[in-house]
């Protein structure tokens, strides 16, 4: 089985070798690369075949993963781009994902709780860490609610917030009184709107889709 093959970018050296020592013991896990800056990590996936950038947000001289995404796209990197950071705004993880990041991941969280993240992203999930969720909700909940009314009906924006929250299905229906079927057709719905087949990729889509019209975005 092929490796999947790892760049680490993170400013800080310390956090960037127990990182990557951690991620060396992974049987199915290659870190091909290390780099403690934009132009460094530029330069090395032009040099060697990376599937995942493990991406600091915060890399210091007033730097962010944004700046890196961008650049990072604009040179035709393919590989996906996975955040790991200390923490963001709010309005900082709704941009993330708008930019197309496979997921969100806080450096305080469990150790083997980053390597079942890489194998979901690796595997074409979302991960969004569970203390990032709530950001998420607010943002959504903080959309302008006569916009887009064409777009998704109300029952669907509330189903939606829901999926945000990180809520399941049962828990949903619970929340606004009403069956779970009901939950189901109108996630259904939202998955037809949306053109995609499973919540996480919901969630990066309606933030794509709506994200600037709802406010999501800063």
């Amino acid at each position: 089985m092929a490796k999947t093959r790892l760049l680490l970018l993170d400013d800080h050296t310390l956090f960037r070798v127990m990182l990557s020592r951690l991620l060396g013991t992974e049987s199915d896990f290659q870190v091909v690369a290390e780099a403690s800056s934009i132009p460094d990590a530029l330069a090395l996936i032009t040099l060697e075949p990376v599937d995942l950038v493990l991406l600091d947000f915060d890399l210091g001289n007033r730097e962010t993963g944004f700046a890196f995404i961008k650049q990072a796209r604009e040179a035709n990197f393919n590989g996906r781009i996975f955040i790991v950071t200390a923490g963001m705004s709010d309005a900082e993880y709704v941009a993330a994902l708008g930019q197309g990041v496979c997921g969100i991941f806080l450096k305080h969280s469990p150790p083997e709780l980053l390597v079942e993240a890489i194998h979901k992203v690796m595997a074409g999930q979302t991960w969004i860490d569970q203390r990032c969720v709530q950001s998420l909700a607010n943002a959504v909940a903080h959309q302008t609610p006569e916009v887009r009314q064409d777009e998704l009906t109300d029952r669907e924006r509330q189903v939606l917030k829901g999926v945000f929250a990180g809520l399941s299905n049962k828990e949903i229906a619970s929340q606004l009184n009403i069956s779970e079927a009901t939950i189901k057709s109108a996630l259904q719905q939202l998955f037809t709107k949306t053109g995609v087949r499973t919540r996480s990729q919901l969630v990066r889509v309606a933030l794509e889709e709506f994200g600037t019209v709802w406010g999501l975005r800063p």
